[in-house]
């Protein structure tokens, strides 16, 4: 009896006359455009302006795609630079191949310059952001089924994925490990729109929890994996990683919860309502301007004079 499982793309590319369009590529793009419009929605919830999230990730996005291949160039170096490799095809994104510690290390970096120069706070904008960024690596896992890589231990499970026979790889069903990872990554922004909303969290802490709560994730996950890596006491690297990296949000979330409890209450000073105006606004502001240039006699005398004019415009008794 035939077994059900998940059959994957007999192709990753499709070429549309001389131009290919890869799978890979689309899911990391539909993955980056799902962050902006969330983090967009939350960063105006917050009272930010429109747009801000998109001019900032005009920065992050560059900056996050390079760290995350120069993190799989590094710790997969043997697939590049080793005896019989070509190292051009590091170079080659397209096949596959970012590391999301180092998307997010450099990325923060692009962010922070972006940051900078509108005036805004780096974790103010990394926290709206930050169920987004899940819910693009819940769809960039997916570029991982159209290239037929980074699955788990063969399985007979009804969910397994089929591996068809290819370079350095066997024909067969396995664990769909880029599954897992993509419902964890959902469940992931879930619960940090779920906890912001209840405990408002500010300063940096939802993004920590987005990173602590995704890194308990990927370290089982990739326990489960089966392709090449380096261990370290028996552990592959990106356990680790994971643990270290997890360590780390943990302690942030604790000692800025203590050193600067509640959330930011102007994330954008240049906003429509940043200092709290009305429509009023305007106006008040121009009439407490003149104000200091009046002393108190003269703001009397200039009160009796527009009395006295009031009078004598007023009618005589008896004349309409």
């Amino acid at each position: 009896m035939d077994l059900a499982y998940i059959p994957s793309p007999s192709t990753g590319v499709i070429h549309l006359g001389p131009i290919p369009l890869r799978g890979y590529a689309f899911c990391i793009i539909i993955g980056v455009f799902v962050a902006v419009w969330l983090g967009n929605r939350r960063w105006i919830a917050r009272g930010g302006k429109p747009g801000t999230v998109a001019d900032i990730a005009v920065w992050a996005v560059p900056f996050g795609l390079v760290g995350g291949r120069l993190y799989h160039v590094i710790t997969d170096y043997q697939l590049y630079f080793g005896e019989g490799r070509n190292w051009v095809d590091a170079f080659k994104i397209w096949e596959g191949g970012l590391g999301i510690w180092g998307a997010i290390a450099l990325g923060a970096v692009g962010a922070w310059i972006g940051c900078r120069l509108r005036g805004i706070p780096l974790p103010a904008w990394a926290d709206a952001l930050a169920p987004g960024i899940a819910l693009a690596q819940a769809c960039g896992r997916w570029g991982n089924w159209f290239n037929q890589e980074l699955y788990g231990r063969a399985t007979d499970l009804p969910w397994a994925v089929e591996i068809t026979a290819g370079p350095n790889r066997d024909a067969g069903t396995y664990h769909p490990t880029f599954l897992y990872e993509s419902l964890w990554c959902v469940g992931v922004a879930l619960l940090v729109i779920w906890a912001d909303r209840r405990f408002t969290l500010g300063h940096g802490r939802a993004f920590a929890l987005y990173v602590a709560a995704y890194c308990v994730g990927r370290g089982w996950i990739e326990y489960m994996r089966v392709d090449e890596a380096h261990h370290i006491l028996g552990l592959r690297l990106n356990v680790w990683t994971s643990i270290v990296v997890f360590v780390l949000a943990v302690v942030y979330l604790v000692l800025s919860a203590k050193l600067r409890p509640g959330r930011e209450t102007v994330v954008e000073p240049d906003a429509p309502g940043a200092e709290g105006d009305d429509a009023e606004a305007p106006a008040k502001a121009t009439d407490e301007a003149k104000a200091p240039s009046l002393t108190k006699g003269e703001a009397k005398a200039e009160t009796k004079d527009t009395e006295a004019k009031a009078e004598a415009k007023a009618p005589e008794p008896g004349k309409l």
